[in-house]
């Protein structure tokens, strides 16, 4: 009793700070985010309420785990694990030598291209950071590349998965939002291309100002039989986006049905190309496991925490104490974006997800603006936080595949200009919304 009278003594003020403090204790312990937040969500839920509020945690995690849309994140995942294991990526980038050619930066650009369609096929980070830093990073760096621009192309357009759909992060978005993911993908579709413009622009600008960082290739003209090789490495992954995004925007399929259509398109292009085999597949699966169950396990956790936090008063807590912060919307909004952009330099986009949208959400939607933008200028967001030190994943994904005298410093200091123009696309969302289309 005394535990539990101790606890239902805090006000709300106390009680937040004191989770928050307990949060970032268990954190810097080492332990994985998933447990922190289910431990600390647990201890407030029986000393707050006492145990009869345990049922009510497990109901919320219940509706969290059991949403249908859900079912689409392991099978986009699926699609990326089998990609990571074909060579459909490497003759991918092969045939995209076609539109690089004999441009200043051709090469950077085409990586480029790749990464956009790559992250249309998969929407999964990870994978293609490394695909990319396996394939690209090695040529640029032979052909005289500087190795800041290589290595900036890799990670940023790695990291478009992000924002072009299917992405995992905008399926995440729609689950703790509660609002449409194909209104997510259609809205999110044209800032994704925006932010690949940015960086094929930066890099063309780069080159021409200093040819020396980028120069061009000194290949003999490529013959037709070679192209006609080459182009044959475009046709199965494009097959893919189309069946995937136009079944999504065309109406025909949901985004759970697309994304097992994705899955079918892959597998059928590792047959067609003499790939398939059952350890293909069954490394993809065990690959798949170990990512969802993270996925999972992060989202129970935020969601119970969440859970007990509204039920203490929390979330109101939280949104007049933002709402005082300015009677203008959009300073309260930039008050979020640098919330998110602090979380990003230290948490996963999972957990920044699950922990902060149900505080957000509503509170944008009070404010007068449109939900399913706020998800597009969320994920914008999150492409900072895979690029930002000390803990940018995108920057370790490279490091793992990357020469031995790349260190991590190197790749931080080289995802600088590209933080700037994620930085950028952020604040063209902001002021001109109609990019999404909304």
């Amino acid at each position: 009793m005394d535990f539990f009278g101790s606890f239902q003594s805090l006000g709300i003020e106390t009680g937040t700070l004191v989770m928050f403090i307990a949060l970032i204790g268990l954190l810097i312990t080492g332990m994985p985010l998933a447990f922190v937040t289910l431990l600390v969500a647990l201890i407030f839920a029986l000393g707050w309420f006492g145990p009869m509020a345990v049922p009510l945690i497990t109901s919320r995690v219940y509706s969290f785990v059991s949403s249908f849309v859900f079912v689409s994140v392991p099978m986009f995942v699926l699609m990326a694990a089998i990609l990571d294991r074909s060579g459909i990526a490497r003759d991918l980038f092969d045939a995209m030598r076609l539109l690089g050619g004999r441009i200043r930066g051709g090469i950077a650009v085409q990586t480029i291209f790749v990464a956009v369609i790559l992250a249309a096929m998969s929407g999964i980070i990870g994978g293609e950071v490394v695909l990319l830093g396996l394939v690209a990073l090695p040529q640029m760096l032979r052909l005289g590349y500087d190795k800041h621009l290589a290595i900036g192309v890799v990670c940023a357009g790695g990291a478009l998965g992000t924002m072009i759909p299917p992405s995992i992060v905008l399926i995440i978005y729609g689950l703790a939002a509660n609002v449409s993911v194909g209104e997510l993908f259609t809205a999110s579709f044209f800032p994704g291309l925006m932010l690949a413009a940015f960086y094929v622009g930066y890099v063309l600008i780069r080159a021409y100002l200093n040819p020396s960082i980028a120069p061009i290739p000194d290949e003999t003209p490529v013959p037709l039989a070679e192209k006609m090789r080459l182009l044959k490495g475009l046709f199965l992954p494009l097959l893919v986006v189309v069946f995937v995004l136009g079944s999504i925007y065309g109406g025909i399929a949901s985004v759970t049905e697309a994304s097992a259509v994705g899955v079918l398109g892959v597998l059928i292009s590792t047959v067609l190309r003499g790939e398939f085999s059952f350890g293909l597949l069954k490394g993809a699966a065990m690959q798949t496991l170990q990512t969802v169950g993270m996925i999972v396990w992060i989202g129970i956790g935020a969601s119970a925490l969440i859970g007990v936090f509204n039920m203490m008063g929390g979330i109101k807590f939280v949104s007049g104490l933002l709402a005082g912060a300015s009677d203008d919307p959009l300073v309260i909004l930039l008050l979020m974006m640098l919330i998110l952009f602090v979380l990003g330099m230290f948490l996963d986009w999972v957990g920044i997800a699950l922990l902060t949208l149900p505080i957000f959400v509503p509170i944008i939607i009070q404010l007068g603006y449109d939900p399913v933008w706020f998800g597009v200028l969320f994920c914008m967001n999150m492409q900072v936080s895979f690029l930002s030190p000390p803990f940018g994943p995108a920057a370790f994904y490279l490091k793992s595949v990357a020469p031995p005298d790349i260190t991590l410093a190197t790749i931080f200091r080289s995802l600088l200009p590209f933080i700037g123009l994620q930085i950028l696309a952020v604040s063209m969302l902001i002021i001109f919304p109609g990019i999404t289309g909304r």
